[in-house]
């Protein structure tokens, strides 16, 4: 069964195939965002506004959201938490 994550504004994602969530911030990785961008691997769900969460997925590719990085993180859990139940 393919589980999807909410990352804001619509947008979902296969939860499964998240690698990290983490914040734009750090050099590291907005080298990242930079490398996944020249590679046609950046996908932006952020609609224009400031990205708050960058998810790495395990295909390489990468995806900005203006969701918080603990609101994703939270909803991935909570996704978790409800697969296992049933």
């Amino acid at each position: 069964m393919i589980t999807l994550i909410n990352i804001g504004f619509g947008n979902i994602a296969s939860a499964s195939r998240i690698v990290s969530i983490v914040s734009p911030e750090s050099q590291p990785i907005k080298r990242l965002i930079k490398i996944a961008r020249e590679q046609n691997k950046l996908i932006d769900a952020t609609y224009g506004r400031r990205t708050r969460a960058v998810i790495v997925m395990d295909s390489d590719h990468v995806i900005l959201s203006s969701v918080q990085p603990e609101t994703v993180s939270q909803r991935l859990i909570y996704q978790d938490e409800v697969t296992d139940e049933s």
